[in-house]
This record gives structure tokens, C-alpha cells and sequence, in this order.
């Protein structure tokens, strides 16, 4: 089945349709990591999201029950050089195209994804839509402009009731924007006692669980999108210790005074050298956002920064001087990608190992 891709600015790609035989609306991003297609398709910060992928071959592994990083995939498309129909690994129970047509998730194959990547990179992710080939290129360029891009992706990705996760150890509430499964993984992995809530969830309502600590998930689009969690941010700060990675890195600098802005095409992929400036070591890490903290706009605030990318000097972690709360734009749960910054969740545990023994001198 022939399928076509649409950009914005009325550039068309034609190739082999595969997956669900869906029409779909979405901005067109790309990522660059050579595994993990599979933690991809289904991390929920993609939601809205037709999902380019730079390294040809997908699909040549499989599909496990075991790489999940949600239930429910977000993600509006895949698009991908060549889509492996054979796949060859011990752990594989389904092909790519298999679980694609499950979740309603359209594919588009055979198209030059060099090409693609090389105009998102010089103009930017723009919208794009992808439908059948013998649909007129014009008519779809029209709706795809009359169509604007959803605002509410955290609300569609988010939990819609809070739920535990059990452990024997510290208590922490995930606030869920859009939560990647390997966040939980890491915390469980520490025994942590974890109670998962919506984005929404008010200051007043995380009390009451009476937490050690707060985490602060990734998330799809906007952090600006967002305010309520930007208010509940700055109620709880100073009272209980809060790591924030990625979208609770960005909605953390808005509660503190800075400002976010959308980059030209973002950081996707597995291969994103970033800088820690106390130690001068540099970490390959997971990437996957559109917006970044403005680094300029956290003049006379009370956080700094703490890590830079490597490429572009943007800001890759935070920290504030007064109250036990820090903060990376990258996944240092990888998932997929390099586990070097892993050691973060331990210092998220000292964090709270640390103002514990500080209530009990003053108790």
C-alpha cells in the first residue's frame, strides 16, 4: 500500500505504507538513535508526534513484552527507511508492523529519511500529515494547515487516578506527565514505597500522601501548557527534596522564576554528550525534547545550572541553592540509550536520606 507524507511547506515523500492504515496529524521530529526502536514508539513524551527515525534498519529485532515504556502508545506515526518484515532475536513475539497495526499506529517505509532529517534540521520540526498516496496532495496540504497541533498532550498521556507502586522504603509521589516505565523501574529498584498521581494533582493533595520525596516525570510538549503543575511546583518547593528529569526539569525552572523556550528541532536519541560542571565529566545520555530552559532567564533566580550539552551549550541540569531539589533535561534512566547518568536516582535517595536525618535532630 502506497502512503505519502505531507510537509508543511508542501514537501511530499511517497513510500510503502505499513502498520494501521490511519490518516494522521502531527509535527514531524526525528530521532537518532541506532536501537531501542521499540522504547520509542512507546514513550508517551512522543504523543502528538510523527517519529523519524535516522538509523535505516527497524524492526530487524522484534517486539518483547520486557521494552514497554508504556502501555499505550502516544506516538501518531513511524516513519523509517526500511521496515525489517523479518525479525530475528530470542526475545521477539511480534514484528514491528504486528504491533503497529494493534495500537492503530500507521508506518511509512521506503521514503529517504536522510532527506527528511536534512530539511527538519535546516527549517525546523514543522506539521506534516501522512495519508494514502491516491489522496490529493493539495486538498491534504489544506487540511494540514486549517489543523492546528494539539496543546493538551500531558493531559492525554497522564494517569487520570493516582495509584502505588509498593515498596518498603522512602515514599516518593511521581507527579506523571507522561511517564516513562523506566522511571519506575529505578525507583523500585531502590525499594522505594512509590505513588503515582496525575498532573494535576494539587500541593494540598501530594501532602497529605506525606512524601519523602517528589519526581518530577518527563512529558510531552509545552511546559508553558502546563500551569497547574507550574503552581503545585512552587507550593511543595523547600518542603520536600524534588528531582525533576526532562519536562519536570523544565516545568521546575518555570516555578522558580526562569523562562523555556521551543527549539528548532530538539534533542532526540541515545548519542547527546552532556557536561557536568562541578566535575568536568562528560556523560553520553538519552535525549528526547522540543523545549529547553533559557539559560539567560534564570539570572536572579535561586537555581543554576549544573550541565550543558555538549553541541549546543543548552541547559541540561539544574540545581537550587536554598532547598534539597535538582533537576536534568536528559533520561538518566535511559530507556533506550546509554546508563551512564544513572546514579542520579541514587543521589535522589541521599537527597532524602539526608533531610530525614535533619528532622530527626530536630525532632
Amino acid at each position: 500500500m502506497k502512503r505519502k507524507l505531507i510537509l508543511d511547506d508542501g514537501t511530499v515523500f511517497i513510500g510503502e505504507g505499513f502498520g494501521a492504515n490511519e490518516e494522521t496529524i502531527g509535527e514531524v521530529v526525528f530521532n537518532t538513535s541506532m536501537t531501542g526502536y521499540q522504547e520509542i514508539l512507546s514513550d508517551p513524551s512522543y504523543c502528538g508526534q510523527l517519529v523519524t527515525l535516522t538509523y535505516p534498519l527497524v524492526g530487524n529485532y522484534g517486539i518483547n513484552r520486557d521494552d514497554f515504556e508504556s502501555i499505550t502508545p502516544a506516538i501518531k506515526a513511524f516513519i523509517v527507511r526500511e521496515e525489517a518484515d523479518f525479525a530475528s532475536n530470542w526475545r521477539n513475539e511480534s514484528t514491528l508492523d504486528e504491533l503497529l497495526k494493534v495500537k492503530g499506529i500507521p508506518g511509512l517505509a521506503e521514503i529517504d529519511t536522510r532527506k527528511l532529517t536534512r530539511i527538519i534540521r535546516k527549517h525546523g520540526a514543522m506539521k506534516g500529515i501522512l495519508c494514502s498516496a491516491e489522496m490529493d496532495t493539495e486538498e491534504m496540504l489544506e487540511k494540514l494547515h486549517r489543523t492546528p497541533l494539539r496543546r493538551d498532550q500531558v493531559e492525554q498521556v497522564s494517569t487520570q487516578t493516582a495509584y502505588a507502586s509498593p515498596g518498603r522504603g522512602f515514599r516518593v509521589v511521581l507527579m506523571d506527565f507522561g511517564m516513562k516505565h523506566g522511571i519506575l523501574r529505578e525507583l523500585n529498584k531502590r525499594d522505594c514505597d512509590v505513588i503515582v498521581v496525575p498532573y494535576d494533582t494539587s500541593a494540598e493533595e501530594i501532602r497529605r500522601l506525606q512524601p519523602d520525596g517528589i519526581m518530577l516525570s518527563n512529558g510531552p510538549g509545552d511546559p508553558k501548557d502546563v500551569p497547574q503543575a507550574i503552581e503545585t511546583i512552587k507550593s511543595l518547593l523547600g518542603e520536600i527534596p524534588l528531582f525533576g528529569i526532562c519536562l519536570g526539569h523544565q516545568l521546575f525552572a518555570l516555578a522558580c522564576g526562569g523562562d523555556s523556550f521551543k527549539m528548532k528541532f530538539g534533542h532526540r536519541g541515545g548519542n547527546h554528550p552532556v557536561k557536568d560542571l562541578k566535575t568536568g565529566k562528560v556523560a553520553l545520555t538519552s535525549q528526547n525534547h522540543g523545549y529547553s530552559v533559557d539559560e539567560k532567564s534564570l539570572a536572579g533566580t535561586r537555581i543554576e545550572v549544573t550541565h550543558i550539552a555538549i553541541n549546543d551549550g543548552t541547559v541540561e541540569g539544574l540545581k537550587h541553592l536554598d532547598y534539597p531539589a535538582f533537576t536534568v533535561q536528559y533520561h538518566p534512566e535511559a530507556s533506550p540509550g546509554p546508563e551512564d547518568s544513572n546514579y542520579l536516582f541514587d543521589d535522589f535517595m541521599k537527597l532524602m536520606e539526608d533531610e530525614k536525618r535533619k528532622e530527626l535532630q530536630h525532632a
